[in-house]
């Protein structure tokens, strides 16, 4: 199995009120809240953490796009990956953002994932989310009920740009251009793996079951609500007559190491309040515009009983610390606790790369060091023996 370091780069100082003096973290939140020298702090902070996590033997370490929020200060997720691309050498650089459907045109995006790969010397894996409701219709005012039109046009688009080997015209229904011929290429060939971020749309399930691109699952719900949406991922595959590897599948899951299960319990639980409580608490009418969901996914939505217990959750003030543990939204503990609940669910969601949350909500630099070192040391090693029958065939060529 894989492990990857995913971070989210939060604003981490949010007031303890922020919950009862503002509607959301996500679209219209206060620019007043914002300090310039935290932020700054935050990016050097965060990017160390990034590098140590590949001194600490992490395969792949990830980073997204985000606009407009305290959430994840991340609206260009590849100025972040350019500097892990030259400060790193072994891990994987792993982008679960580009919105293509918000470039205009999608070329851009093409470009500068090929820089990417190139400046970590064939290390890039390009992911493609459709970008949440908040991000794409509010803060980019991209039509929802066109978006995912958009969305396949542009990745159309990149794929083509990357492997045609003459300038060509593209004439679709969003972007027309008379020549694309992108400067430079990407180092790998025909192009660098494809990951598509989700949070449980049927449509996307179809997209990378068609495709052979890597579902990553983006939950923050943990993995009894993960369940629910790799099955339904793996039943997609099965119908598209494709083979059950795992590593058609990626899984993220906040993670809190500790000497001990009493200790870990102490230690993460106001980071976690802090993510569920605050960074997560959003305005619902941001959430799922008009036209944004297919019927499919809005039925499914409707019918699972775990997603809607952790949506009413949310909405009366978020998770208590119990509740998060209990419904196995942070895994935490022991290293053999950790150790033994992961192999298990990664097994039970059937997934070959594990993303994994070890800085969440405004968990300061030590205990995310000392999570990351304890993760590597004493969780990893056994983790990789999962799965070690399949071969990873969505791993970018110049990772071992």
């Amino acid at each position: 199995m894989r492990v990857l370091w995913f971070h989210l780069m939060p604003y981490p100082d949010l007031p303890d009120d922020f919950r009862d003096k503002h509607r959301s973290v996500w679209v219209d939140l206060d620019s007043g809240l914002l300090d310039p020298e935290v932020v700054a702090a935050s990016y050097d902070a965060y990017l160390d953490q990034l590098v140590f996590a590949e001194e600490c033997g992490f395969d792949g370490l990830c980073v997204n796009e985000h606009h407009s929020n305290g959430y994840g200060l991340m609206p260009s997720p590849n100025l972040m990956a350019s500097i892990l691309a030259n400060r790193t050498s072994r891990a994987a650089v792993v982008v679960l953002g580009n919105s293509v459907a918000l470039y205009n045109p999608p070329t851009r995006v093409a470009e500068e994932m090929a820089m990417l790969d190139l400046l970590s010397k064939g290390r890039l894996v390009a992911g493609f989310p459709v970008g949440t409701a908040m991000d794409t219709a509010y803060a980019y005012g991209t039509n929802p009920g066109t978006l995912r039109a958009k969305y396949y046009e542009g990745i159309d688009l990149v794929l083509q740009a990357w492997t045609t080997p003459e300038p060509f015209a593209f004439n679709g229904r969003f972007t027309k251009q008379r020549w694309v011929n992108i400067w430079p290429r990407p180092m790998q060939q025909p192009h660098p793996p494809v990951w598509i971020p989700g949070g449980g749309s049927v449509e996307t399930w179809d997209l990378c079951a068609e495709r052979d691109f890597v579902y990553a699952a983006l939950s923050y719900y943990g993995h009894l609500v993960g369940k629910e949406s790799m099955d339904g991922f793996w039943a997609t595959v099965e119908k598209a007559g494709k083979d059950d590897n795992p590593y058609r599948a990626g899984f993220l899951q906040f993670v809190g190491v500790a000497d001990s299960d009493a200790e870990a319990y102490r230690l993460y639980r106001e980071p976690a309040e802090y993510f569920f409580q605050r960074s997560l608490h959003f305005f619902p009418g941001f959430v799922d515009p008009p036209g944004y969901s297919s019927e499919a996914s809005y039925r499914r939505k409707l019918t699972s009983s775990v997603r809607s217990a952790a949506m009413t959750t949310q909405a009366r003030g978020g998770p208590t610390w119990d509740e998060m543990l209990e419904r196995g939204y942070v895994i935490i503990g022991s290293p053999s606790t950790v150790r033994e609940t992961l192999a298990d669910v990664a097994k039970t969601l059937h997934v070959g790369h594990l993303m994994t949350l070890l800085h969440f909500g405004n968990m300061d630099d030590e205990l995310a060091r000392r999570n990351t070192e304890l993760f590597g040391q004493k969780v990893l090693p056994e983790l990789r023996q999962v799965w070690s029958g399949y071969t990873d065939h969505w791993w970018p060529a110049n990772v071992d």
